[in-house]
């Protein structure tokens, strides 16, 4: 979902010609609407006074109900990057072209959310070793671990993708599945110990937050073709529906099913999530697998896709300044359900419309 992955395409099955993949396109836009969704109505979800209400249900919804955004991410990543045209000229020219890219993002980012959001909006008193510790935690801020996530996963992108080459669709599958599997089982052996009186508590830091996304990474390049029949399609779709609707009643029955939410928590890393959000990928896949890539709309929603990392990257500054400048809207987007609508608008708007205009500026483009 990067800018180093934005100018990647993905080879027709058939003819090998290079050609632009309007399934993963769309994939990225509505996950990044999903992201502002997320911070944007969690306000609302958090909200003791209104909990219950019919705007509750329908702001959690919004919220928890784009769990599989982050996943879907990471598999649009895989699906671009994982492939032997990314490597073809060797593990040296994937990541100057990738990893030197991300650099101005990955360093710029950072220091302006320490330095604007944290010191300047939001008054935080940061020592030295605050700062450090949150770069050697690689949380900087709320979403900017998806930096070490995204640069973590694209060092080892040279190793996967020279294991899956020439491996064909099968080791692509088996491989996915279990790496996929192990790192959920890790997950729920943990809370299942910690259910037992015996916490093992994982935790990430820089080094370590791409680790538990190998699979979801390796999961795109697995389905990057799968184009399932209109019948099946719909299958899918109902049945990722219904897990994304049992992610939402779980969360307002969090209390009452411990056992539950040990085997399946709700996270970007527990089972239900995880098959949702392949749910989710594969429906998209198959919906827009035969949808041109030429033509004004196709255009507009590459523009959309390209500037996503953008909007990524710079929409919580715009959730912060809003509430900073206009004190109202805190209160507004917890309470009241067109209110934090429109937020959402407000935010999606002004976060687009920045990361597009920045990527046409050359200096600005390379941190967008």
């Amino acid at each position: 979902m990067t800018a180093a992955d934005s100018e990647t395409t993905v080879p027709p099955a058939a003819s090998g010609a290079r050609s632009r993949s309007v399934a993963l396109d769309v994939l990225r836009v509505a996950a990044i609407l999903g992201v502002v969704a997320i911070h944007v109505f969690a306000g609302m979800v958090t909200n003791p006074a209104i909990r219950g209400s019919g705007s509750w249900w329908v702001a959690t919804a919004l919220d928890i109900g784009n769990v599989w955004v982050i996943p879907v991410f990471v598999m649009v990543s895989g699906a671009l990057v994982l492939g032997p045209r990314a490597h073809a000229a060797g593990p040296r020219a994937f990541y100057r072209k990738r990893l030197l890219r991300l650099g101005p993002a990955f360093i710029g980012w950072q220091i302006f959310y320490i330095l604007v959001v944290q010191q300047w909006l939001s008054h935080r008193n940061l020592s030295l070793a605050d700062v450090l510790q949150q770069i050697a935690d690689g949380k900087t801020y709320t979403h900017l671990y998806f930096l070490y996530l995204i640069v973590g996963l694209y060092a080892v992108a040279p190793v996967l993708a020279a294991f899956l080459a020439g491996g064909g669709a099968g080791r692509a599958y088996i491989f996915a599945g279990t790496v996929l599997a192990s790192t959920l089982l890790v997950y729920v052996i943990a809370d299942l110990s910690a259910l037992n009186s015996a916490p093992r508590p994982i935790v990430l830091g820089a080094l370590t937050q791409w680790v538990p996304y190998v699979g979801y990474f390796l999961a795109g390049w697995a389905l990057r073709n799968i184009a399932l029949s209109w019948p099946w399609a719909t299958l899918a779709a109902i049945v990722t529906l219904a897990l994304l609707a049992e992610t939402i009643w779980q969360y307002a029955n969090s209390g009452r099913h411990v056992l539950l939410n040990a085997v399946s928590p709700l996270g970007y890393l527990s089972v239900i999530v995880a098959a949702a959000s392949i749910g989710v990928f594969v429906v998209g896949q198959s919906i827009f697998a035969k949808v041109s890539g030429t033509g004004r709309a196709a255009r507009f929603v590459r523009e959309l896709s390209d500037a996503s990392f953008g909007v990524f990257l710079v929409h919580f500054f715009f959730i912060v300044l809003i509430v900073t400048l206009f004190p109202g809207f805190a209160e507004l987007r917890a309470t009241n359900l067109f209110g934090a609508a429109a937020f959402w608008a407000v935010v999606v708007v002004i976060s687009f419309a920045v990361s597009i205009g920045a990527r046409r500026v050359p200096v600005l483009r390379r941190f967008f």
